[in-house]
């Protein structure tokens, strides 16, 4: 299993990785860019399948979560807080390894909702500046 801390370095990565091809994009010509759009689309895609099939094999409130992020997402966050608190100092061994593997999966689940974002993030970027380049060529007509 690969640790939060590890995955935030992925997803450190893939954030500069994702600048980078942005900025790369308003000098790119035409074509290379409806490759990289569609390449983008496809990671896009493929990441938000990922997380829908990891979503419905998990279990627990956090996994649960992730489904209404919108509206509930600031009161969830208090929620875990809250009982973070609440638990220490009185938890033993079976409750706080319990707790633990609870926390560790929500914090896989969180960085991989922010990874997902981010290829949804760079798929809109490129699409834009392919829809500006179209739109900044002179007709055909």
């Amino acid at each position: 299993m690969t640790s939060a801390s590890e995955q935030l370095q992925r997803l450190s990565e893939r954030a500069k990785q994702a600048e980078q091809n942005s900025e790369a994009a308003t000098t790119k010509a035409r074509a290379d860019l409806e490759a990289q759009v569609e390449k983008a689309h496809k990671a896009s895609q493929e990441q938000a399948a990922s997380i829908k099939d990891k979503a419905a094999k998990a279990q627990g409130d956090a996994a649960d979560r992730w489904s209404d992020v919108k509206g509930q997402w600031s009161d969830h966050v208090a929620k875990v807080h809250k009982n973070a608190d609440d638990a220490k100092g009185n938890l033993d061994a079976k409750r706080a390894e319990h707790r633990a593997d609870h926390a560790e999966a929500y914090a896989e689940d969180a960085v991989n909702f922010a990874y997902a974002a981010l290829e949804e993030a760079e798929y809109a970027v490129l699409d834009a500046a392919l829809a500006r380049a179209q739109a900044d060529e002179p007709s055909a007509g």
